[in-house]
């Protein structure tokens, strides 16, 4: 069939293909370079790149000194974003409550808001506000990263104080009437990669995340989830 695209691309839509219906199971091997080559009539450069942009995608995955195999298909843990509310760590009770064993380590330190936070929280571009940083583990492996927004006279300066958001806001006589929510995905970082320990071509799931006193947002975070091993579930009441 003529075709004007690169021809390495007949070979990553074919195998690409014969992943996502089943005819390559996880765990079976990938042609390797040479089969490839005879197989689909290309040259060694246009074998190896298909290779590659597979591995860039996340459906195969090289081992040293046995070639690539398609990856194997995680079962998704459920995360439920409106439970556990009245805990310090919400994400952390969630995947406690399903049996995860789930640690979590933090630090915080004064920042600018700059133009994106100071949008967020409605604040000018130069006002003071603490930034925290969080790394949630499970089993000792990185499971999310959060990093928290928040007016400084608000943050907690001890772990006995460090309750959950809502009912620290409460103490100062702020009552918290809405917390919104805004999801998409992207591709990670470098930093992101390291820090959660991603395989190639995984994206991960960003939660922009404000909480609100009526018309005043008081806190706002970014939360960054694998896509690889979470789905995010919402209830709504009705």
């Amino acid at each position: 069939m003529a075709t004007s695209d690169p021809v390495y691309l007949r070979v990553v839509e074919d195998i690409r293909r014969q992943i996502t219906d089943g005819t390559l199971p996880p765990g079976a091997p990938i042609p390797s370079r040479a089969q490839l080559t005879r197989k689909y009539q290309v040259g060694e450069t246009a074998a190896r790149h298909a290779l590659r942009v597979l591995a860039g995608e996340g459906l195969i995955i090289g081992r040293v000194g046995s070639g690539h195999y398609v990856r194997e298909r995680p079962d998704l843990t459920p995360l439920h974003r409106w439970r556990f509310l009245d805990h310090p760590a919400p994400f952390a009770a969630d995947l406690q409550s399903q049996g995860r064993r789930v640690t979590w380590d933090w630090h915080s330190e004064p920042t600018e808001a700059g133009p994106d936070i100071g949008r967020r929280l409605r604040l000018p571009e130069s006002a003071t506000l603490t930034k925290t940083h969080y790394v949630f583990r499970g089993d000792g492996r990185p499971l999310q990263l959060a990093t928290s927004y928040e007016l400084r006279e608000f943050t907690p300066h001890t772990e006995e104080e460090r309750r959950s958001l809502v009912a620290r806001m409460y103490a100062h006589g702020i009552k918290i009437t809405e917390i919104v929510e805004s999801v998409h995905t992207r591709i990670p970082r470098p930093v992101e990669s390291d820090a959660l320990d991603l395989a190639a071509g995984v994206h991960v799931l960003h939660v922009e995340r404000t909480h609100w006193a009526g018309d005043r947002p008081v806190e706002t975070s970014d939360i960054v989830i694998p896509g690889d091993r979470f789905r995010i579930m919402y209830s709504m009441p009705v």
